[in-house]
């Protein structure tokens, strides 16, 4: 509960405008295989796609649109900063932009990209989403979502990951909280550097979340934990 009160007083601060980053990953040849697979699991909890939404569909006006920041509490944080140019922090901020739009028969599509500031690390993300039920005055609304990653701007690294979950969520007056449970698959492949190889590897994804609607103006708050890695989510935009 600390971490998550700390990141959120940070993201309000940060206005989700700054990230606290290790620097660019460009010396992957001062680690060895394994802690490249370690290195490799806190990147795929940090960098796999996080929806920050209910599991109820936008219909076919709707729009979501947001500024997000994630915060990841990494596993193995020295091993990061073995591979970059900085101090490794013992949780990474990333601020993303996020857009939802809604389509018809209960189908939503999606996309995010991520600049963590003061490097050269982009990230591209992308999610359809089809609600096996929409939703109403006395049930829940269920989402069986599929979403993908794709890193850029790291020249030692060809990164991305590609996960499904299924999300339950219940409106209640202006709250919509919300949960899931998914897997995430990462391929992680070093490029030109000589000891290391590809590492492919799957993991579980949980996630909990509660929506606030003011109007037109939307507040998401979301912790996730894949892997052993948490991660903690805020994002404020307008969802109609």
């Amino acid at each position: 509960m600390t971490r998550m009160t700390n990141f959120v007083v940070a993201a309000w601060l940060l206005g989700c405008g700054v990230a606290q980053a290790a620097g660019d990953i460009d010396q992957l040849q001062n680690i060895v295989q394994g802690q490249f697979r370690l290195l490799s699991e806190d990147v795929a909890a940090a960098f796999s796609y996080k929806p920050l939404a209910p599991a109820t569909p936008l219909g076919l006006t709707g729009f979501d649109v947001g500024i997000a920041l994630t915060g990841t509490a990494l596993e193995n944080e020295g091993i990061l900063e073995a591979v970059t140019s900085g101090d490794a922090p013992s949780m990474l901020l990333v601020p993303k932009v996020q857009v939802i739009k809604g389509l018809p028969l209960g189908i939503d599509i999606g996309g995010s990209y991520v600049g963590v500031p003061g490097t050269k690390i982009r990230l591209w993300g992308a999610e359809i989403r089809w609600a096996i039920l929409d939703g109403g005055i006395a049930t829940p609304a269920i989402g069986l979502r599929g979403s993908v990653t794709r890193l850029d701007g790291v020249d030692q690294l060809d990164f991305g990951t590609r996960a499904v979950d299924v999300a339950i969520s219940k409106g209640l007056a202006m709250a919509t909280p919300y949960a899931g449970v998914g897997r995430v698959w990462a391929t992680s492949t070093p490029l030109n550097v000589p000891g290391l190889s590809e590492e492919k590897f799957s993991m579980t994804k949980v996630f909990a979340g509660v929506g606030l609607k003011f109007l037109l103006l939307n507040l998401d708050f979301e912790v996730d934990k894949t892997g052993d890695a948490k991660s903690y989510g805020a994002k404020i935009g307008v969802r109609f």
